[in-house]
C-alpha cells in the first residue's frame, strides 16, 4: 500500500526532527571534548614549566653566582642582557640572558650589519662577532647564557620548550607564513635547538618552528628537552 505524499512527507520531516538534535548534540560533545584536552595539554605543560624551572633555578644558582662574576670581572657592567621580545600572538615581554656582550654590543651592531652571515637576512649572526667576550664564548658555547630565561619561563612569558622569541625588527620583516611561529608560546628550546641551532638557516627554522607547533604536545615536549641535553653539551652551532 503507497503511502499518500503529504504523510510520507511529515514522516520525513518527523524522522529527520528526531535525528538533527542527536547530531547535533553528538557535534557539541566532540568540540567540548577536544577544547577539553587543548586545556588540559596547556595546563600540563604549564605546570611541567613551574616545577621544572623552580627546581632548576636553585639547583642552578651555584652556576648564576660564577657566571655573573666572571661577567663582571671581564667587562664591568650589568650581568644580565635584558631585551624586549615578541611572544605568543605578537605580546611584547622584558627577555632576560647572561650578558655574553661588551656593555655597548646593540650600537656596534649596526656597524656590523654588512657582516650578516645569515643568509636570509632577516636575523643577525656572526661566527665571530667581534662583540662576545671571553666569558661570552664559553657561556655561549653551552649555552648557560640562557639559564636567565628560566625566569620568564616562571612568570608565564616563555615555556621550556617552543619556538625562540624574536626581536620586534624580526618580526617587521617577517611574511604571513614567518608569522605563524607567534601562534606559539616561545620556549628555551624547541626543535631547531636540538637539530644544529645557530648553523640552521632562517627559512628552515620556521619550518621546523611549524612543524613543532602542528606536533605540539606534552611527550613531544619532554622528547625535546631530552635531545636538548646533548644537544648542549656537544656546543655544536653555538655561536
Amino acid at each position: 500500500m503507497e503511502l499518500d505524499p503529504t504523510v510520507r512527507r511529515e514522516l520525513i520531516r518527523k524522522i529527520s526532527d528526531n535525528i538533527r538534535p542527536s547530531l547535533r548534540l553528538k557535534g557539541k560533545m566532540k568540540v567540548a571534548a577536544w577544547e577539553n584536552t587543548i586545556r588540559l595539554s596547556y595546563l600540563t605543560k604549564r605546570l611541567i614549566d613551574i616545577v621544572v624551572s623552580s627546581a632548576a633555578l636553585l639547583a642552578l644558582m651555584p652556576v648564576f653566582v660564577i657566571t655573573a662574576l666572571c661577567i663582571v670581572f671581564e667587562n664591568p657592567g650589568p650581568v644580565f642582557f635584558v631585551q624586549t621580545r615578541v611572544g605568543r600572538n605578537g605580546r611584547h615581554f622584558r627577555f632576560y640572558k647572561f650578558r655574553s656582550m661588551i656593555v655597548n654590543a646593540e650600537k656596534v651592531k649596526a656597524e656590523l650589519a654588512a657582516q650578516n652571515e645569515s643568509k636570509d637576512g632577516v636575523i643577525f649572526k656572526m661566527k665571530q662577532d667581534p662583540r662576545i667576550t671571553r666569558t661570552g664564548r664559553i657561556i655561549r658555547k653551552f649555552s648557560i647564557d640562557e639559564l636567565p630565561q628560566l625566569i620568564n619561563v616562571l612568570k608565564g612569558d616563555m615555556s621550556l620548550v617552543g619556538p625562540r622569541p624574536p626581536v620586534p625588527g624580526e618580526v617587521a620583516q617577517y611574511s604571513l607564513e614567518q608569522r605563524k611561529r607567534l601562534h606559539a608560546i616561545p620556549g628555551i628550546t624547541g626543535l631547531w635547538q636540538v637539530s644544529g641551532r645557530s648553523d640552521i638557516p632562517f627559512t628552515d627554522q620556521v619550518r621546523l618552528d611549524l612543524q613543532y607547533i602542528q606536533s605540539a604536545g606534552v611527550i613531544n615536549d619532554l622528547h625535546l628537552l631530552l635531545k636538548t641535553i646533548p644537544a648542549v653539551l656537544s656546543g655544536r652551532g653555538a655561536y
